[in-house]
């Protein structure tokens, strides 16, 4: 990261230097007109514009919270102490929570070192993700548009314990470099590029803690999505239940329920997702392929393919090539 831009990551915002002069309490008024602390999204968004990026305010406690808008926070130097539901959960450097409408939650003070950045996202904004990849295939990125886009919201978080992986943080060093050197087409620029952060997280979904104020069994069904997203290749019902703890029959219907599909066609669909990927990405032999993706029989392989895809592996690998 540039030093000018360090600097300008440390300074005290008007806000801060208020508090640090004797302001012992949030003004409200900088975030919502409401009677109660529904902090709202006009507040930082102008109409029309999808996302909005800040610095969360250092010095003072934020007092129990929710908003009309779904919020994303990183840490990018330091922690953040945030107590949600009762449970008091500290976020190490590095590490990413998505929060839906519903949440109530409060913030500890942070200190002179703890550096968190704050995106405000329209709910609209997950229409934009799905321009930028082929992602309706992904269970996972279903799971969470139901959670944090749909009406159906009530008061879920998606922690990403990512400390330590690079490519997130270069991510957030291109988004924090537009956020403090902004130019003409740095609103277009923050979009993408939040887009395409959320992307990666939802492709490495193994990196995912789900919290559902009201619902164990969703827990339970995005832990079953993990499973099958690290294990598509040789996963079974019955090893994921081993791992959960839980009957065979239970985590069927848990993953209809919440998924509209049965175990097995999970399975099918992270194993064709992935054949697609190596065919667009790698020189690798269909057959090798076949086999990395976890099929024996070529014939049930190019019926599944050409069932989702409307063509053959080969005609598929031709046809991105062009």
């Amino acid at each position: 990261m540039k030093k000018e831009i360090l600097k300008k990551i440390y300074a005290h915002t008007e806000e801060e230097t208020e508090i640090l002069q004797g302001r012992t309490v949030i003004d409200r008024r900088l975030y919502t007109d409401d009677a109660a602390f529904v902090i709202d999204l006009d507040k930082f968004l102008l109409p029309g514009q999808l996302i909005s990026v800040r610095k969360h305010t250092r010095f003072i406690d934020f007092p129990l919270h929710t908003h009309n808008y779904v919020e994303l926070l990183y840490v990018y130097h330091g922690s953040m102490t945030q107590v949600i539901a009762g449970r008091e959960i500290t976020m190490k450097e590095g590490e990413l929570m998505v929060l839906d409408q519903a949440i109530s939650h409060e913030i500890k003070a942070a200190g002179e070192e703890d550096i968190v950045i704050n995106f405000i996202i329209r709910p609209e904004f997950f229409r934009y993700l799905f321009s930028l990849a082929e992602m309706e295939d992904n269970a996972i990125f279903r799971f969470i548009m139901n959670a944090m886009y749909t009406g159906g919201a009530r008061g879920e978080y998606l922690y990403y314990k990512v400390s330590g992986q690079g490519a997130v943080k270069t991510d957030m060093d291109k988004i924090i470099t537009e956020l403090y050197q902004p130019d003409i087409a740095s609103g277009i620029s923050l979009q993408f590029l939040v887009g395409l952060l959320l992307i990666k997280l939802i492709r490495h979904s193994e990196n995912i803690e789900v919290y559902s104020a009201d619902n164990y069994e969703k827990k339970l069904s995005v832990e079953v999505l993990k499973y099958i997203a690290a294990h598509y290749k040789d996963g079974s019902l019955a090893a994921v239940s081993r791992q959960l703890n839980q009957p065979d029959y239970r985590i069927s219907r848990i993953v209809k329920k919440y998924t509209g599909h049965t175990f097995l066609q999970l399975v099918q669909q992270s194993r064709l997702n992935q054949a697609a990927e190596l065919l667009r990405h790698t020189d690798l032999t269909i057959a090798e392929i076949m086999q990395q993706v976890g099929y024996e029989n070529i014939t049930f392989f190019y019926k599944l393919f050409k069932e989702k895809y409307q063509q053959t592996p080969r005609a598929y690998r031709q046809n991105r090539i062009k």
